[in-house]
């Protein structure tokens, strides 16, 4: 398998895990009255990771596209399952069993999305010209989730699942005018949550987004107390375990906003490092799509690292106020145990891929 990946990933984790214990132990501390509640349960779902890396590392990844259906509809009804569960802030993206266990079911349909994509575009590769092919089958796999998305005010999960499509739609040799032609597809579902939750949930996030400190107590708060964070962390940061904007300023500040906890306590040095580790990731990914034997393993390889890429700069636009705040995670570092555990799942297919390349040197 590509020993780089492997050890990239690595990295990754144990960075997360240092970072989720320095941002996490304030807040939970307050929550739970013990500081290591967070991190040591980010530590059992980053190992279990791990071992499901590893498992799925040795699996065929040709057999994911005979059940592409099958996950493909599941991951639509525990959407629509999560819808029942009264959530946090309004929204409805998690499904909840008994006290002990929650998951994100929008974080099993991205890889559900990137398989139906990568087998559609295998299947017609050599008619990608034609809107029928080309075009249509897409869209109708797309919309469902984009609906789904919007009805679960998850806008972060919408604009990933619409970027990922968008591209691999466009990398698989779609036509440019297909690809505007799905931009459209975004407007729409922009215009639909707006029908179905009121423009004043739009426009509070625009105006927080455009003025953080016109609402400093409100809608603003989370923005600014990031932008205080990555301010103070100057060129190279105030220390590991130093900053202050953890000690219940920023909310989560081991979850959507760790990277300003990385700023702040690391400085500029350490963000570009982080950044860095991310393109090289990418890169990897690419390598690896650009040497697999198929082109289902081409294009699943490069969904899965259009995935993790995007993801990660959606997460430092939210945080340093780029984009307006949507609420997304940081790959591989901040806690969650849902994300953590399905994107090493799906490193392990990547790797998977990668062994197949091995195999036909």
């Amino acid at each position: 398998m590509d020993i780089t990946l492997f050890f990239l990933v690595i990295v990754l984790l144990s960075f997360g895990l240092i970072m989720v214990f320095s941002a996490s132990y304030a807040t939970s501390l307050n929550e739970e009255g013990n500081s290591f509640t967070i991190v040591l349960k980010q530590a059992v779902f980053v190992f279990g990771g791990i071992v499901v890396m590893m498992v799925l590392s040795f699996v065929d990844y040709h057999v994911y596209r005979r059940f592409r259906w099958l996950i493909y509809v599941v991951c639509l009804l525990l959407m629509i399952y999560a819808l029942t569960f009264d959530n946090q802030h309004g929204a409805r993206r998690w499904v909840y069993i008994g006290n002990l266990f929650s998951f994100q079911p929008s974080e099993i349909m991205k890889f559900a999305l990137i398989l139906m994509y990568a087998w559609l575009i295998s299947v017609n590769y050599k008619r990608m010209k034609e809107w029928r092919h080309g075009l249509a089958p897409f869209i109708i796999i797309l919309i469902p989730i984009v609906i789904l998305m919007g009805l679960q005010r998850h806008i972060s999960g919408m604009i990933l699942m619409v970027g990922i499509g968008f591209l691999m739609l466009f990398i698989g040799g779609g036509k440019l005018i297909w690809f505007l032609s799905a931009g459209g597809l975004a407007v729409l579902g922009g215009v639909g949550i707006v029908i179905l939750k009121g423009f004043g949930y739009i426009q509070a996030r625009i105006t927080a987004w455009l003025d953080p400190w016109s609402d400093l107590q409100g809608k603003g708060w989370q923005t600014v107390q990031s932008l205080y964070a990555i301010g103070s962390g100057g060129l190279f940061g105030v220390g590991l375990g130093n900053s202050t904007q953890k000690f219940l300023y920023i909310s989560e500040p081991q979850n959507d906003f760790i990277f300003a906890v990385i700023c702040e306590e690391l400085g500029f040095i350490g963000a570009i490092l982080i950044i860095l580790l991310f393109v090289f990731l990418v890169y990897t990914g690419f390598s690896i799509a650009m040497k697999a034997p198929d082109q289902f393993g081409a294009m699943l390889a490069v969904g899965l690292t259009l995935q993790f890429g995007l993801q990660a700069l959606l997460n430092i636009a939210v945080v340093t106020n780029t984009i307006p705040n949507t609420g997304i995670s940081l790959p591989f570092i901040s806690a969650g145990g849902t994300a953590v555990v399905m994107q090493l799942a799906q490193v392990g297919i990547l790797l998977n891929i990668s062994r197949h390349c091995a195999d036909d040197v």
